[in-house]
């Protein structure tokens, strides 16, 4: 009889098992379902974050246009003043020279007539020091060979003031 018993019992407990199994298998699919929402939500975000942004951008080409036409007037009238500078009570207009550069169009032409002036010397290279290349053109009025001279343009600047 006892037989019979344990035979039920483990019947039973197979049962239970099986039912176990089931649940936590329709756990994962819970899971997998909720994590889908997830990705969906996020997903939904992105796509209206990207409206937004396409609106933020029409509408501020729109302000950015209007900004660059007025900067062109301003310019127009500091350069027509011949004015440096334009302190006013909402900002400054200026107008700066930016610095020349320099460009080396042919390294090795450079190298076999640079003076070690024009060069920065570490040990196991040599390259040329463009702050040194600016000085000796400044100071002898000559372009060394292999080296193109950029020369620096005005350029036009505005400084607004921060407070209201």
């Amino acid at each position: 009889m006892t037989n019979f018993l344990d035979e039920l019992l483990l019947e039973v407990e197979q049962k239970e098992k099986s039912e176990q199994l089931a649940y936590y298998d329709l756990a994962l699919i819970e899971i997998k379902s909720l994590t889908q929402q997830i990705e969906d939500i996020f997903s939904q975000a992105d796509k209206e974050a990207e409206i937004i942004k396409s609106w933020a951008l029409t509408k501020t080409s729109k302000l950015q246009d209007r900004i660059s036409l007025l900067e062109q007037k301003l310019e127009q009238f500091i350069r027509a003043e011949n004015l440096k500078s334009l302190p006013l009570p909402n900002g400054i207009l200026k107008i700066r020279k930016s610095p020349d550069r320099i460009e080396i169009t042919d390294l090795d032409t450079f190298l076999s007539k640079a003076n070690n002036d024009m060069l920065t010397v570490i040990p196991e290279q040599i390259k040329p020091d463009l702050n040194k290349i600016k000085s000796f053109i400044k100071m002898n009025g000559k372009i060394p060979a292999g080296i193109n001279l950029i020369s620096g343009e005005d350029k036009f600047s505005i400084t607004l003031n921060k407070e209201n």
